[in-house]
């Protein structure tokens, strides 16, 4: 077993209460997230891990940081955020049970945990800013650079509800007649 997020564990294995911290800083190896927002291949993903021997296996506890970057959900503008994930995960040692992570050869491989860990925690919806008023639906651009001035409602039924709103324009039609 061979990689960047390969660990040796052997002074480990079959020792409980035996622990060990290590830090791992590696290259995203591919594209992580597949929505607006992703991991590119390449970015930087650290990895702070504490590798503890209990009687079933080895127990990976550990934080991640790297940054995401895509385009936000409203406005369609990009966007970079920082990334911070926790994860916990046993590695059970080979046996009768089967499991999702294993001790393989002396080595926990924390790739596979790490891409899920991120990919799960990329926002479904990412924003530029939590208020983004995204498009302007009759021009297309940023309601925030955009400086139309309130139009008729685009829905003619709706126009009737204009009335009894403050918010219109006094040179409207409506108000001038």
């Amino acid at each position: 077993m061979t990689g960047p997020f390969v660990i040796p564990v052997r002074d480990l294995a079959h020792r409980p209460g035996e622990m060990r911290e290590l830090s791992i800083d590696v290259p995203a190896p591919e594209k992580w997230g597949e929505g607006l927002v992703s991991v590119p291949q390449g970015e930087q993903v650290s990895v702070d891990v504490r590798l503890e021997s209990v009687h079933e296996g080895i127990l990976a506890t550990g934080d991640i940081d790297s940054e995401y970057s895509g385009v936000c959900g409203r406005c369609l503008t990009d966007i970079a955020e920082p990334l911070q994930v926790e994860f916990q995960e046993l590695f059970a040692y080979p046996g009768d049970e089967e499991t999702d992570f294993e001790v393989q050869d002396d080595h926990v491989d924390l790739e596979t945990l790490v891409r899920e860990a991120v990919v799960l925690s990329l926002p479904f919806q990412p924003v530029c800013q939590p208020d983004c008023p995204g498009l302007d639906p009759a021009t297309g651009k940023r309601m925030t650079e955009s400086d139309s001035e309130q139009r008729e409602p685009l829905d003619p039924r709706w126009a009737a509800l204009q009335d009894f709103t403050t918010d219109h324009d006094d040179d409207s039609p409506r108000s001038r007649g």
